[in-house]
């Protein structure tokens, strides 16, 4: 029974090519968007190279203080001087390690002006972010302690100012008029990675910044690497705990007393989150969690609608054939599981079309430079849900239609339904 329903099937779609063109194309266009964006979404916030310890990790990227009285506030990230005296007494985390955000600077290779990204970082962000190292190592606590004008560059920087592949261990390159010692090269990572990403990285001390000025705050993130996971709440209470210990900053602008500070340690996605709220950003990610799902649902909500519409207009084109069939003694049900067993059919068909233009567009997208270092994939638990949401979708905008024309009279049937 089931391989003569499948035949019915196919030859159906084959004979009705306007209505399965439109069904296949508003199923696999939608499932093919969900899926990229969601890829997208996807790399932005999940562990990826070289942030694979990133499920562990908190950041501290905002210290700001507050004139509650005038309703004023100074914000910006953490100093050299508040990451020594204050964030390295943190005894919970395993290791706390801090970089500057990502600027742009003029650099001169082989006399030539180039610009590129670069980051001034300590000797533990090494230990925090997991780089491959092509060539040489990273610098060390020594080299810091020593005033080693050392850098680390990526394999692009590498490639393209000295030569593909060429080995520059020792080399020197020009960074704003400062000359460095090339000390080793690490395999590149997407831009959209913040809190790593970058073209060089050179220790903290080399900067022309007077970097142990006695400001709280300044121009670093700080990275808390947890043992475990499970230990981030009992980091983020210890932090808690410093910040309401904090002595206030006296400004000599009368017009600003600061007598409130507020700075948090987040995970990655609360980072981002407080940045807006001006709270605790990781208390805020299951409404940012519930409004994505909602959009989801929308989103797939539309092309549904006109799936039903399609189905029913596509059901009353065939009231003859189903008045047909009914006088030659086939059943309501079996004519409901027939339109039931075609819309899944549809929806199958669609999802595998989905899933192959997927592929092709993440696979343009990682090689196309459009990203550079872009690592998008699938991720097959939301590509199943959708397709399981499809299915649904299909199962209800085919049943009720399939089953009130299966409940006409063979005499009404064979006038077209009406």
């Amino acid at each position: 029974m089931f391989k003569n329903y499948l035949k019915i099937t196919f030859a159906v779609l084959k004979r009705r090519k306007f209505f399965t063109f439109i069904s296949l194309f508003g199923i696999s266009f939608t499932l093919m968007i969900l899926v990229v964006l969601t890829a997208f979404v996807n790399h932005l916030v999940s562990p990826g190279y070289p942030e694979t310890k990133r499920d562990r990790c908190l950041y501290i990227d905002k210290f700001e203080q507050i004139d509650t009285l005038k309703n004023s506030r100074r914000s910006g990230p953490v100093s050299f001087h508040y990451i020594k005296n204050y964030v390295s007494r943190l005894t919970s985390p395993e290791r706390i390690g801090f970089s500057s955000f990502t600027n742009s600077v003029n650099a001169y290779v082989k006399q030539t002006k180039v610009n590129l990204f670069y980051k001034y970082t300590d000797a533990n962000f090494w230990k925090i972010a997991d780089f491959e190292f092509l060539e040489g190592k990273p610098f060390t606590e020594q080299n810091i302690a020593n005033n080693d004008f050392v850098i680390v560059i990526n394999d692009f920087t590498r490639d393209k100012y000295f030569g593909k592949g060429v080995s520059v261990v020792g080399k020197n390159i020009e960074i704003d008029n400062v000359n460095y010692r090339i000390i080793g090269v690490v395999r590149g990572c997407p831009i959209t990675r913040t809190y790593v990403s970058s073209d060089v990285y050179m220790p903290y001390n080399t900067s022309k910044k007077d970097y142990m000025r006695k400001e709280l705050a300044g121009e670093y993130i700080v990275l808390l690497l947890a043992k475990d996971a499970g230990d981030l709440p009992e980091i983020k209470a210890e932090y808690q705990s410093l910040i309401a210990k904090l002595p206030f900053r006296n400004y000599s602008d009368k017009w600003f007393k600061p007598n409130k500070i507020h700075s948090t340690a987040d995970t990655f996605i609360g980072s981002f989150l407080s940045q807006l709220t001006h709270s605790d950003g990781d208390a805020k990610k299951h409404y940012v969690y519930l409004i994505l799902i909602g959009f989801a649902l929308l989103f797939m909500s539309l092309p549904a609608i006109n799936l039903i519409n399609v189905n029913i207009s596509r059901i009353m084109e065939r009231a003859s054939e189903i008045g047909i069939r009914k006088a030659f003694g086939a059943s309501s049900r079996t004519l409901t599981y027939q339109f039931v067993i075609e819309n899944v059919i549809l929806t199958l068909i669609g999802g595998v079309i989905a899933l192959l233009l997927s592929f092709g567009v993440i696979y343009y997208i990682n090689n196309s430079g459009m990203i550079p270092y872009a690592d998008l994939t699938i991720n097959w638990k939301v590509f199943l849900t959708a397709v399981i949401i499809s299915l649904l979708f299909g199962l209800l905008s085919g049943v009720y239609p399939a089953w009130r024309m299966s409940k006409l009279q063979v005499v009404q049937a064979l006038k077209g339904g009406e």
